[in-house]
């Protein structure tokens, strides 16, 4: 679709499992970098458990503030699977089998073994539009500006492939790292703040890590707008230059 200004989206990761740390999501940052490089911002991550309740009100509240929700997990064909109802639930429509899934779920599976907990699968939300997937088949949906996915990683990026084609993007974040080495957090502080408030249209963030025996520091620039995403970041770049100058020359 036709690119604008700015599109947001959240994702809401639906299951027990994960909150119980029994299954650890793999699907968040996926979703995070996929949507960054076709222009959606993801502004915010929810997790719920397997309560249509709670299912029903993260939804509501998030389809209200995003141009887009993306969910993953709940529609399998087990008792706990209730993503699909929670969605109907929300929207205040009914829910039955789809003609189209329910082929889709003949292409792997026999008519003879297409028994009631597999067609569960089947059953999309009236006015759902299907979004098929390569590896399973048994699809997900999209309804108004909700996006209903799988929680299996392989399958998930199948139906994001599928669905993008059908969602409005906007201008891309920009992003230039910087490397800080073993510079301290503390020794920049004051000075990447600076820059930072100079450059209100970018975000600017640093990133420590340890490895190797050693701490290392990143310096993250990110902006939609590429005079300012290389103004800021020369500025980073110079402010590290200049202090990792001073160091050396002090030891």
């Amino acid at each position: 679709m036709a690119e604008s200004a700015t599109v947001t989206a959240a994702v809401l990761v639906i299951g027990d499992e994960i909150l119980s740390g029994r299954t650890k999501d793999k699907n968040i940052g996926y979703i995070a970098d996929y949507l960054r490089e076709i222009g959606i911002d993801l502004s915010e991550v929810r997790i719920v458990p397997d309560v249509e309740t709670e299912i029903v009100a993260a939804l509501n509240a998030l389809r209200a503030r995003y141009t887009y929700v993306f969910t993953t997990g709940g529609i399998g064909p087990t008792h706990d699977d209730i993503t699909a109802d929670s969605v109907a639930r929300a929207f205040g429509v009914g829910i039955s089998e789809h003609p189209r899934a329910i082929e889709l779920l003949l292409t792997r599976i026999k008519p003879e073994d297409l028994n009631e907990a597999r067609r569960r699968m089947a059953r999309i939300p009236h006015g759902g539009e299907l979004i098929e997937n390569r590896v399973s088949t048994a699809p997900g949906f999209m309804i108004g500006n909700v996006i209903v996915m799988a929680g299996v990683p392989s399958i998930m990026q199948a139906m994001l492939d599928n669905v993008t084609p059908r969602l409005k993007t906007g201008v891309k974040m920009l992003m230039e790292t910087i490397e800080a080495g073993a510079l301290p957090e503390g020794l920049y502080a004051a000075d990447l703040t600076a820059i930072a408030q100079k450059y209100p249209q970018a975000s600017i963030g640093s990133y420590p890590s340890f490895a190797t025996g050693a701490f290392r520091n990143q310096i993250v620039v990110r902006s939609k707008d590429p005079a300012i995403l290389a103004s800021a970041s020369r500025e980073a770049r110079d402010l590290v230059a200049r202090l990792t100058q001073q160091r050396q020359s002090q030891q």
